[in-house]
């Protein structure tokens, strides 16, 4: 089974990301005929000398532009090596909100950079979000080189300055790629045009970029979902325990731990869809069988005894404001939803808001309005079980929901507990 590389797209307006995304999929040959040829049909009506891959995506972001269906548009292609999904992520800053949506689930990141304009604030914006929502691979795509005629020290120049800024930020994994999406020079296949470069081409490290030991290995972590308890035709009792694996693994005759309980037992058999399995590992989704009948149900967590997450009512986070319709104040009461668990929420403090160009804490803010982030302590009804964020994505991420309009106002990466 080939793997699965989710990334997310990010620049300026007209960095070229529709083109980008339009050229990787016309040259893997991944779009139908059909779709090429009305493609070439509009690009020959408003008159475009080439056919332009950008209208490829262009058909959701009128959509987007208009207010309506989703704010980030997804791609899904393969090659014989991967399978790919892409978040096309809007660029202004009125849609931070879509770009945390969009790679909160990212494997890796994709900012473009227009060459001639270099580095701009949106492009420093992006890097800090994809740093605070720890996307491990992180691929500046320096664009449109054919309009700098390919001039290395152009590229250079913003490969020097961009480091330098990454340095502040805490991105494990940068590549650098110059390129043009509109002509395909390192898009999928390699360029003549810059024989001074001697990194692959982006379809290249997508397909070999070590995605395998991001997810958390060590940590055994297994929210449980729902409780299946079938009428079997024999007559046996059987009882299981569904959902998926957010750290870890879990093998048969492993000793586990349930928590809120702290009650043991010995899993006797991890079932999946296609039968039974000798392991299972992160982001599998199965049913675990323990030996003992313990009181186990939704919002429970199995882990290991000497290797169990923080469990506590007090939680310290850096959290994205998504609504626009109110504004985060402490005192302010909350549903929080944190992996498979459910509870109610009191902001009891406001630390600062972030300035995301600038990277400068406001520490007199008084609330988060939309697309802004802040630190915040907050304090549940019944204690969570969660790791720091940067050391489990799946367990150390939360959401916040309105009482009364049942909105989803803010996702919440989750440091500690104060």
């Amino acid at each position: 089974m080939s793997e699965l590389l989710r990334f997310a797209t990010a620049g300026s307006v007209d960095d070229g990301k529709s083109t980008l995304i339009g050229r990787l999929l016309y040259d893997s040959k991944s779009i139908f005929e059909d779709q090429l040829e009305a493609v070439e049909r509009t690009s020959r009506q408003r008159g475009d000398q080439y056919t332009n891959l950008a209208l490829l995506t262009d058909g959701l972001r009128a959509e987007r532009e208009q207010g309506i269906t989703i704010d980030v548009a997804y791609r899904y292609f393969a090659t014989p090596r991967r399978k790919f999904i892409i978040a096309d992520t809007p660029g202004h800053i009125q849609y931070t909100r879509n770009m945390v949506t969009g790679a909160s689930t990212a494997d890796l990141a994709l900012i473009l950079i227009d060459a001639r304009k270099g580095i701009v604030e949106q492009s420093r914006r992006h890097a800090f979000l994809s740093s605070l929502l720890r996307v491990p691979h992180l691929v500046l795509c320096v664009n449109k080189m054919d309009l700098v005629d390919y001039d290395q020290e152009t590229y250079e120049s913003i490969r020097r300055e961009f480091g330098a800024f990454a340095a502040k930020l805490d991105i494990h994994d940068l590549t650098f790629i110059p390129m043009s999406a509109l002509n395909g020079d390192n898009v999928v296949n390699r360029s003549p045009n810059m024989a001074w470069y001697e990194g692959t081409s982006l379809l290249h490290h997508l397909e070999e970029v070590h995605i395998a030991s991001d997810r958390n290995l060590i940590d055994p972590r297994f929210p449980v979902q729902y409780v299946i308890r079938p009428q079997m035709a024999d007559g046996s009792d059987y009882r299981g325990y569904a959902g998926t694996v957010a750290g870890g693994s879990f093998r048969p005759g492993d000793e586990v731990m349930v928590l809120p309980s702290g009650f043991s037992s010995t899993i006797t058999a991890i079932d999946t869809m296609d039968g039974p399995v000798a392991q299972a590992h992160s982001p599998m989704a199965v049913t675990i069988r323990l030996a003992d009948e313990i009181d186990i149900s939704r919002g429970d967590m199995i882990c290991r005894p000497h290797n169990h997450p923080t469990v506590s009512q007090d939680v310290t986070a850096m959290i994205c404001w998504l609504d626009d319709r109110s504004r985060l104040n402490a005192g302010a009461k909350y549903v929080i939803k944190q992996t498979t668990r459910t509870a109610r929420a009191l902001v009891r403090e406001l630390h600062y808001r972030l300035d995301i160009n600038t990277l400068h804490r406001h520490e007199d803010a008084a609330d988060l309005a939309l697309n802004e982030i802040g630190r915040v302590t907050l304090r549940t009804t019944t204690p969570l079980f969660f790791d720091d964020y940067r050391r489990n994505r799946s367990t150390g991420s939360f959401i916040l929901i309105d009482e009364h309009t049942n909105a989803t106002v803010a996702g919440g990466m989750i440091l500690g507990a104060p």
